[in-house]
């Protein structure tokens, strides 16, 4: 099992440069960050039908699926600790958790719901955060990962003879009446989301969801599979329908622009990519399964332009069967593998795909995802990437949970805090598939002297006696 470099060791941009060039690694790094540079200034972006939206920074806070609602889909005391810290955060865009449009729908028993009950109380949340922030309110439907009450109820868009395994039982193909129907409630619930005073709703497409699913679902009949029409029929619908019944309401999308075979733990408990014979192709991803093509991903945005969005939202892979790819971190959750290669290259894969796919549809905003994994060099490196034209927002995943103020602090010229930065422990992952709540144990005190600290460690020792 290889040994990386750890971030926090590095204690110079110098030093972190010259890593990156040992790794043979492009990613700009800035020596300085200005308090009033390019970070400091604003954007915009433009909705056909919800018009201009100015954003009064470059930061960004990322769609994060919380795991601390109440049972019934509503906010909790958590979650509005949560919200009211993004609030503070000083960021310019708040892009609002995964909430799913129907109850079944939920990837986990405590995940928010967006319907008629619950809408009063997610109208608190944006209540929270500040007038001049642009906010979201991501919209989602777990398809194969759902687990409403706890143990999965699988609805995958097509069989996969690798992920179809990866469940006690591989669950129905949701069928095309089923998308007819459900497309309605995406309908349903951006129309509540535009009552609870969002801005915009993500329809989410992402991190082997649905809706992603449905993108690579080639081998699907019907009318939701097989060509790129139809694969993207129920975005469309979905779309079309937010514009006929909630014409104020700005669409966007938060996109796995590249995807890879699933992983499994090799023998030495590092990831290594399944044989990706007989597999369906992943989107946006080669032949092989183990790299990156975005010919399809470039159709997929300018679907998305014609369509009148003009908010993206770049991430890749999935947290359940290619967690390295999506979510580059030196300590893995204790149900997942060693990182198969340095965690940079996670990152700066995804800064690069983010910067080709920015330069190549310039009508459309970008949020760009991978951040959180620099630590204590997020701000220069975020610097550098917007001024070069790389991005247009610097969006921030787990960064929130351990340090909030972080874009606060760097706009305001203050020097970081350093106890705060995230070091991705993961235990904000490992915590909640174990049913705990969502939170960082490690560094936020408040949730370091909860009862939970004490059980997600037994769980932490105990995985690590059963990997040895």
């Amino acid at each position: 099992m290889t040994r990386y470099t750890q971030i926090k060791k590095l204690d110079s941009p110098a030093a972190l440069r010259d890593h990156l060039a040992s790794l043979d690694l492009e990613l700009p790094v800035d020596q300085h960050v200005e308090p009033h540079g390019p970070l400091a200034r604003g954007t915009g972006f433009t909705d056909a039908s919800a018009g201009a939206f100015e954003i009064a920074n470059r930061f960004a806070v990322l769609p994060m699926e919380g795991w601390d609602g109440t049972i019934d889909g509503h906010p909790s005391d958590l979650v509005r600790r949560r919200w009211e810290r993004f609030g503070s955060s000083g960021c310019g865009l708040v892009w609002g958790e995964a909430t799913a449009v129907v109850p079944e729908g939920r990837a986990n028993p405590n995940q928010l719901v967006l319907d008629e009950r619950t809408v009063d109380g997610i109208a608190g949340l944006r209540r929270l955060l500040a007038d001049d922030q642009v906010t979201g309110l991501q919209l989602t439907h777990s398809g194969r990962w759902s687990r409403p009450e706890g143990d999965p109820v699988p609805r995958p868009a097509q069989r996969h003879p690798v992920l179809d395994e990866r469940t006690p039982t591989p669950g129905p193909l949701v069928s095309d009446d089923e998308l007819d129907e459900l497309a309605e409630r995406f309908v349903a619930a951006a129309a509540l989301a535009r009552q609870a005073d969002f801005d915009f709703v993500d329809v989410k497409c992402c991190h082997g969801y649905l809706l992603h699913e449905l993108l690579g679902a080639y081998r699907r009949d019907g009318r939701y599979g097989g060509d790129f029409d139809h694969r993207t029929a129920f975005l469309r619908r979905v779309v079309e329908g937010i514009r006929s019944r909630v014409p104020g309401l700005a669409v966007a999308v938060r996109l796995s622009a590249f995807d890879l075979v699933p992983y499994r733990t090799g023998d030495d408990g590092t990831g290594e990519p399944e044989d990706a014979s007989g597999l369906p192709q992943p989107f946006g991803g080669d032949a092989a399964g183990t790299g990156v093509d975005l010919t399809e991903t470039d159709r997929f945005l300018d679907l998305v332009a014609e369509l009148g969005i003009g908010l993206v939202c770049i991430t890749a892979g999935s947290p359940y069967y290619n967690p390295h790819v999506q979510r580059p971190a030196y300590f893995p959750p204790s149900d997942g593998y060693q990182p198969p290669e340095d965690p940079l290259v996670g990152v700066a894969r995804q800064i690069a795909v983010t910067a080709e796919l920015k330069e190549r549809h310039p009508a459309l905003r970008f949020v760009g995802s991978g951040y959180s994994y620099l630590q204590d060099w997020l701000p220069n490196v975020g610097q550098a990437v917007v001024a070069a034209g790389g991005t247009d927002l610097v969006g921030l995943g787990r960064m929130m949970l351990s340090y909030p103020d972080l874009a606060a602090d760097v706009l305001a010229g203050r020097p970081t805090e350093r106890r705060l930065v995230c070091r991705t422990f993961s235990d904000c992952t490992t915590a909640p598939r174990n049913g705990l709540v969502s939170g960082c144990y490690p560094l936020d005190d408040f949730y370091s002297e909860r009862p939970e600290r004490a059980t997600l460690a037994t769980i932490k020792r105990s995985t690590r006696r059963t990997n040895r």
